[in-house]
This record gives structure tokens, C-alpha cells and sequence, in this order.
């Protein structure tokens, strides 16, 4: 009779370090959303693979940083440390050749973790003399018990594979956790608006991401149809003019990316509609951000 493992494994470690693009290519499907910016992930999202012999349930997790004082830099760092509570495994990310002081922090974080620790090294891809990476990973090695240490390109899914194999083996014996067919507790309802979060992150750039949220007031299932209506959050009347572009071009071009995007994911057509809203001080203020679900939770 084949052992069953089954559990939950956190991706864990500082902003922009790839923990979104390896939980996507670990899933085979896009769940979470990617930008080069920090502070793209803004809540935990599960992605469960189910093996032949396993069921991985994926914790992703805002990065853990330093800076900013707002309430939801808070919310991040609350929602990022909360899972060590209750996963089997811990992912800890790390980049190739690049230590930082959030990577310290992290760190530090995990000394009162007793379950597996897994050290992950991601982009060497990007390391064109590998052997750099070995005095690097003896460094790290040096730095607490990891029951692995496994160097990766999530970007590509190099060895991407003998991660998942070392988690599975780690995973405590018991029975799958959710249906075999599942891949995440998300609903379509906060997908749609992570996707419309991503394309507005990736096209304003530099000029407003960290001020923006995006609402879904209505999300209508009509069979063959999903209607959505999406609200995006500013902070400033100034910011809301840069969100719609000159003669509406951004908010349409978001719109577009996010519908094409939405309609792989759900597979059936979307009608999306968008408008843009300004709620002041929306991101320093506790009770706003529970209204527009920032809510620590293991079930987004």
C-alpha cells in the first residue's frame, strides 16, 4: 500500500525574491500574481499540487521587509509571519549570490520554527560561473540546519522538480487535505482582482502601485459568462488621473491584459468593467484595509 503524505509548505523570504514565480511554476498555472516590484503579494495565497503519492499545499507569502510603517507594510509582515503557525515545511527563498539585510531578518524569524526547513536559491540562471555558487551555499549552510538545500531558476523551472520531490518526502503521513482536482482555496472573486492589481503594477511602473487596491463589487457567474465589476482605490484625486491615462488609454489597456488573463484562468468569456475611486489614506488606516479584505487569513 503506497504512503501518503500531505501538508502545507510556506514559501517564505524577502520582497521580490520569486516566491510567486515558483509557486506559479510549482502549480503549473498562474495563482499568484508577478511584477518586478516589491510588495506585488499582498496576501497569502494556497496553490495545492497533488502528487501520485502527496498533496502539496503551497503557502505564499508577502515578502517579509523592513521598511515602511504604514498599516499595510504591518499587515504584509503580519500575514507573511503568521503562517509559520501552522505549515509542515518552510521554503525559505533566498537569491543567488545576494544577502541582505532582510534576508537576516528572516533569518531571525524562523529560530523558533521546529518543523523542516528547506533553503531554496533561486535565479542562478543569472550566475554565469556557477562556480561562484558553492563557496555561496556552504555560507548559507553555515547559517542554520537546513534539511535540504536545492539551487534553482523558478523563471524556467530549473530543478524546480527536485524541490517539490524534497518537500513531498518531508510532508507528515496522512490524507489528502483537498480534492484532487483542486489547485487553490482562492475564489474568482479575489483572482479577477489580483490580476487587475498585477496589470496596473506592471504598467504604471514606478509611479503609484503601493497607493492603489483594486475592489470587486460585483462578480455575476451567467454560465458561459462572468460579468465583473472592479473598482481600483487611490489615495488622491491626483493619482486617479494617472490610473485612467490620457483619454482613458491605461485603465483600457489594464482592462484588456486582465480580461485575456481572466479568461484563461476561469475558462469562459469576461465582461469587465472598471472604474477608478479615491479613498483617502486607505493604506494606513486598519479598519479600511479590513473593508477591502487585507485580512490575515490561510484562506484568501
Amino acid at each position: 500500500m503506497t504512503t501518503v503524505r500531505a501538508g502545507y509548505a510556506a514559501l517564505l523570504g524577502r520582497p521580490n525574491v520569486g516566491k510567486s514565480t515558483l509557486l506559479n511554476r510549482l502549480i503549473g498555472q498562474k495563482l499568484s500574481i508577478t511584477a518586478p516590484k516589491p510588495q506585488t503579494t499582498r496576501h497569502v495565497i494556497l496553490g495545492i499540487q497533488t502528487l501520485p503519492d502527496a498533496q502539496i499545499v503551497y503557502v505564499d507569502t508577502p515578502g517579509l521587509h523592513r521598511r515602511g510603517q504604514r498599516a499595510l507594510n504591518r499587515h504584509l509582515n503580519r500575514a507573511a509571519a503568521s503562517v509559520l503557525g501552522y505549515v509542515d515545511v518552510v521554503v525559505w527563498l533566498v537569491e543567488a549570490l545576494r544577502w541582505t539585510e532582510e534576508d537576516e531578518d528572516v533569518l531571525q524569524r524562523l529560530t523558533d520554527f521546529t518543523g523542516p526547513v528547506v533553503l531554496a536559491v533561486n535565479k542562478v540562471d543569472r550566475i554565469p560561473d556557477k562556480s561562484r555558487l558553492l563557496p555561496f551555499l556552504r555560507e548559507l549552510a553555515a547559517k542554520r540546519s537546513f534539511s535540504e538545500v536545492v539551487p534553482l531558476a523558478a523563471i524556467d523551472g530549473d530543478n524546480v522538480a527536485a524541490l517539490e520531490q524534497v518537500i513531498a518526502r518531508l510532508l507528515p503521513v496522512g490524507d489528502l487535505l483537498f480534492p484532487t482536482e483542486q489547485i487553490t482555496t482562492a475564489s474568482e472573486r479575489f483572482l479577477a482582482a489580483e490580476l487587475i492589481r498585477e496589470k496596473l503594477t506592471r504598467l504604471l511602473r514606478e509611479e503609484l502601485p503601493y497607493a492603489l487596491t483594486v475592489e470587486i463589487e460585483r462578480f455575476a457567474d451567467e454560465g458561459r459568462l462572468a460579468r465583473i465589476h472592479a473598482v481600483v482605490w487611490v489615495e488622491r484625486e491626483t493619482q486617479k488621473g494617472i490610473v485612467i491615462g490620457e483619454k482613458g488609454a491605461t485603465l483600457r489597456e489594464v482592462g484588456r491584459q486582465a480580461r485575456e488573463d481572466m479568461e484563461r484562468l476561469f475558462d469562459r468569456k469576461v465582461f469587465l468593467q472598471t472604474w477608478v475611486k479615491v479613498r483617502e489614506g486607505w493604506s494606513d488606516d486598519e479598519r479600511a484595509l479590513r473593508s477591502l479584505g487585507y485580512a490575515d487569513s490561510r484562506n484568501p
